[in-house]
């Protein structure tokens, strides 16, 4: 009686087959559990940000429409802009979101009140001299458009409601972001201030790309 082994059902080139196949199945990285889409983005500095082509590993595109979003948000929820956009009545002011000082409220119209306006102090450009901030139309953002200790999903949800972030599309949301000069302020502060991380050029084609993905939100567990 004759037994068959695995030596006798194989020829010698197919075993050769067989161990290569099962050498490569076993090198090949498997996706680990628990990864995120983001986790395939390239690295960045923090004064930096990403370029929106560096979105395109994420194949998915509503996943890639969140990770652009979680991107803006690295602005969105920077000093530079989150001090004007506080929830109560007082702008914020430093990297630790001090209160202002002097003291202030934000008035009837977002600018102040009568004798203590904003535009009493911030002019249409920096001062360096007595280093207080300016740049045109300076003024707090209305309430509805609070962000301070708020989640990027959140402010994504604000941001699409026209209800909440002044009546404007998602087309006028692209053109206010690359190109409004109170925005831009974010990244010519003046007087030694951090500026928000990478270029206004750079956020605005971030946020042109979220739109043109779906301006979908990232869960409201998702940080950048």
């Amino acid at each position: 009686m004759v037994r068959w082994t695995s030596h006798h059902l194989f020829t010698a080139p197919l075993r050769t087959a067989v161990l290569v196949l099962l050498a490569a199945g076993c090198g090949r990285r498997q996706p680990e559990a628990g990864t995120r889409p983001t986790d395939a983005l390239p690295p960045v500095a923090p004064s930096e940000l990403r370029a929106p082509e560096a979105f395109g590993v994420i194949a998915d595109e509503k996943e890639r429409s969140r990770a652009l979003f979680l991107e803006a948000s690295r602005v969105l929820l920077h000093p530079r802009c989150a001090n004007c956009h506080p929830a109560g009545d007082t702008p914020l002011q430093g990297m630790q979101g001090q209160p202002h000082y002097p003291p202030v409220t934000r008035g009837p119209e977002d600018k102040g009140v009568v004798g203590l306006q904003c535009t009493g102090c911030h002019q249409d450009r920096n001062l360096e001299f007595s280093r207080v901030p300016g740049a045109p139309n300076w003024h707090v953002a209305p309430k509805e458009m609070a962000w301070v200790g708020r989640s990027p999903h959140a402010i994504c949800e604000q941001m699409k409601d026209k209800d909440r972030n002044g009546g404007k599309t998602l087309a006028q949301l692209i053109e206010h972001n690359k190109h409004d000069e109170l925005v831009g302020w974010g990244w010519r502060p003046g007087s030694g201030r951090e500026p928000a991380p990478g270029t206004q050029e750079r956020f605005g084609a971030i946020i042109e790309a979220w739109v043109n993905t779906g301006a979908e939100c990232p869960s409201e567990e998702a940080r950048p």
